[in-house]
């Protein structure tokens, strides 16, 4: 007894007590403490990535291969990025229906969540454009005027001046972008899909890609009214020409007539 309570007053036994004390508090912190957010960000990844795959061996594999390589049928998905499938399969041109000149847009077939969980798997293929937040295409902060300027200079050939589409060559065309959601637009500026020239960054800035979004939304509103009158579509010179065509050019006949019958009555006269 002695002994030990002579071992209880050395002057280290305080210091031995603690640090044993702190190696248990730190084990069993580390044993029962919930995982970091890293940890359960990189955990979360890799179970979309495994549900994605398991998704796109259902759906996309017949076309773009097992290993998203490409086939005859399909192109390479490797490199696409997540944004790309997003745009893709959210508006419903893929899975394709058939093969054609141009896939249509239609009904989605799968859920976001889905969605997402296949973006997760492409995107672990290759680096790509990252499909972007809210906070990219919202029309908080956005230039509305320097959009219809980009707008006119970069898409206004295939689109029209305020997105209501065109006939290209070949059985191809420009979408209606009136009724396409903002994320979707943002999108297909960053990807490029089917006959549309990509616009990365490095050639259009995300906010000149903001600044786009929120000018196609403001000339598409519900309320907005065309400061010209009747605006015949929207289509341009086309349906403006041809309005100009038929009217101008039938009301030319119609007094050149006119004036033929007054001239033959007067001179029966």
């Amino acid at each position: 007894m002695k002994k030990l309570s002579a071992r209880r007053r050395h002057p280290l036994a305080a210091v031995v007590v603690l640090l044993l004390a702190l190696a248990a508090t730190g084990g069993l912190y580390a044993a029962f403490a919930p995982a970091s957010k890293a940890q359960a960000d990189d955990t979360a990844q890799s179970l979309a990535i495994t549900e994605g795959k398991k998704l796109y061996s259902v759906g996309c594999a017949s076309c773009h291969g097992t290993g998203g390589q490409g086939t005859t049928d399909g192109p390479s998905l490797v490199g696409v990025g997540s944004a790309a499938v997003d745009f893709q399969v959210g508006t419903g041109r893929m899975p394709a229906q058939q093969q054609g000149a141009q896939m249509p847009r239609k009904r989605a077939i799968y859920s976001q969540a889905e969605i997402d969980q296949l973006a997760a798997y492409i995107a672990s293929l290759g680096a790509g454009p990252v499909a972007p937040t809210k906070k990219d295409y919202s029309p908080d902060g956005a230039n509305i005027a320097k959009g219809g300027e980009l707008f006119r200079t970069n898409c206004a050939q295939c689109h029209n001046f305020t997105g209501e589409g065109g006939a290209l060559t070949h059985g191809k065309f420009a979408p209606n972008l009136g009724e396409v959601s903002p994320k979707h637009i943002y999108e297909a500026m960053q990807t490029g899909p089917q006959n549309m020239p990509s616009f990365p960054d490095t050639t259009m800035t995300k906010q000149n890609k903001k600044d786009i979004v929120a000018y196609l939304k403001t000339v598409n509103g519900d309320k907005t009214e065309s400061p010209g009158g009747l605006k015949l579509g929207g289509l341009g010179p086309v349906s403006e020409g041809l309005f100009a065509w038929i009217f101008g050019l039938g009301a030319l006949v119609a007094v050149a007539v006119w004036v033929a019958a007054r001239t033959a009555k007067a001179k029966k006269s």
